[in-house]
């Protein structure tokens, strides 16, 4: 086992595998290897400069998996001006399904799934997503007549369910330990023990982004009508493609980094349309800025209103963007905009 630390305080012993978990242990009534009485969360760890009062720090790069995160609210946008829908998040076409669906099988069945290092659990959800994009997309352009969005919205909620039920047979499957960690990668989170699990998505959230940055001022036109579009010189089946792949690679490297954080991609870019209006050229960087800091704000909450105990941050974006999207549907009907 790796990374032994033994702080001298009170007799406590702290074993952290790999960054992934901690469990804190104490001998009772003298007596060695004796059975755990805590488990510490998995993001904290005991540092070996922890003082008289044993205090914990964070060795996790929390930062930058908001940044990776923010993306989600970049790829709201982009597909609520491709859907033509204010009520489109970027769980609607069954990307964070299929990624949900190959962690679970990671999870439960331990599938040997590796490469050059990367975890099982975020390739395994990556390939799910990538799997959920390739079926969604297919289904999209399977009458060759171009991309067809009202089947692409269509088959990804029909995905999306089907993905749920696979996900809840494989719990029944797994057993209590198994169906633990699931659910808790289920609620999402923002803890990862290094930086190279946001290496390797890395390239993709790039990837991502420089999709993002040529599609503004085709999405404005897009908004009125493909018809419209296309009389304006945007080359719409390019554009809805590109919309389409760019969006869920950065849903899909988004997710894997940690499980799905629901509404950042509902919530966000209302607010900014809110604030700044509807121009794409400012709502797509205005979102991805904020989506940063609202991810800031919802951790914050998280780790403090129940403390010590710490909330996962996908259960504070649930509580705060389902109201949210009641009000939307209600004000807006969920109509083309």
């Amino acid at each position: 086992r790796r990374g032994l630390v033994e702080p001298p305080v009170n007799d406590y012993r702290v074993q952290a595998e790999r960054g992934d978990a901690a469990v804190l242990t104490r001998p009772l009534g003298g007596a060695a290897g004796a059975p755990a009485v805590r488990a510490l969360p998995a993001p904290w760890v005991l540092s070996q400069r922890a003082t008289g009062g044993g205090r914990a720090e964070r060795l996790h790069p929390r930062g930058a998996q908001r940044v990776a995160r923010q993306r989600l609210a970049a790829a709201g946008v982009v597909l609520q001006a491709l859907l033509r829908n204010p009520l489109a998040t970027p769980f609607t076409l069954g990307v964070s399904a299929g990624a949900s669906l190959g962690a679970m099988l990671v999870i439960t069945f331990g599938l040997p799934l590796t490469l050059a290092g990367i975890p099982a659990v975020p390739l395994a959800s990556f390939v799910g997503a990538l799997a959920a994009v390739g079926v969604v997309y297919g289904l999209a352009t399977m009458r060759r007549q171009g991309l067809s969005t009202n089947v692409l919205l269509l088959a990804g909620v029909t995905l999306n369910s089907l993905f749920s039920a696979i996900i809840l047979f494989v719990q029944y499957l797994a057993d209590f330990t198994q169906s633990f960690q699931a659910i808790r990668w289920v609620m999402g989170n923002l803890d990862v023990s290094s930086y190279q699990p946001l290496l390797w998505a890395l390239p993709m959230l790039l990837v991502a982004a420089g999709a993002f940055a040529g599609l503004p001022r085709a999405l404005n036109l897009l908004t009125l009508g493909t018809d419209s579009a296309a009389a304006r010189g945007i080359d719409v089946l390019r554009t809805q493609r590109l919309a389409f792949v760019s969006a869920s690679l950065a849903t899909g490297a988004a997710v894997a980094l940690g499980g799905p954080i629901g509404f950042i991609g509902i919530i966000v870019p209302h607010l900014v349309r809110l604030l700044i209006g509807a121009d794409h050229r400012f709502v797509l960087p205005a979102s991805a800025c904020l989506g940063a800091t609202f991810l800031v704000v919802c951790d914050t909450a998280a780790r403090t209103l129940l403390s010590p105990m710490e909330l996962p941050v996908g259960v504070i974006t649930a509580m705060l963007g389902g109201p949210f999207f009641l009000w939307l549907l209600v004000t807006r009907g969920g109509g083309p905009r």
